[in-house]
């Protein structure tokens, strides 16, 4: 059973998340990955939000570019956390993504890694799973150690 959803807004973005999928995988968390649209699919979001708790899911890194609502949308519809991840897809490199994310309104918080920052949400994602999972959390701890160098 997945217990982190990546969500894309886009078949373009997958490209973009695949090191949340390698860190995760290294770090023995399973994952799903989804694509839909905060604009085109938004009723698919919205069933989407709503059935992740009840299917396992405890973290969503949602990954968008240009106004990058998907993270902010699947917010609203959950009490899940959810991870923003900002792509670079527009002229602006990615900042128009990072400001939509980042500035969402109270009540309504998404957390937010820098621009194409898709390893570090998933190394977030862990860091939340690790409050209550030995094993991710002893994975962290190692994965950790060997970036030191030790």
């Amino acid at each position: 059973m997945a217990q982190v959803a990546i969500v894309v807004g886009s078949q373009s973005d997958l490209p973009q998340v695949e090191e949340a999928q390698k860190t995760l995988d290294r770090l023995g968390i399973e994952c799903e990955v989804h694509v839909m649209s905060a604009h085109r699919t938004p009723e698919r979001v919205r069933e989407f939000a709503l059935a992740a708790p009840g299917r396992g899911v405890k973290v969503v890194i949602a990954a968008a570019g240009m106004a990058a609502h998907l993270p902010g949308v699947i917010a609203a519809w959950t009490t899940l956390p959810v991870i923003g991840v900002p792509l670079a897809r527009s002229a602006l490199g990615g900042l128009d993504s990072l400001l939509s994310i980042a500035q969402m309104p109270p009540g309504v918080p998404v957390a937010s890694v820098g621009i194409d920052g898709a390893r570090n949400a998933a190394l977030y994602a862990a860091a939340i799973l690790a409050l209550q999972d030995e094993a991710v959390r002893e994975a962290l701890i190692a994965y950790r150690k060997e970036l030191a160098g030790g």
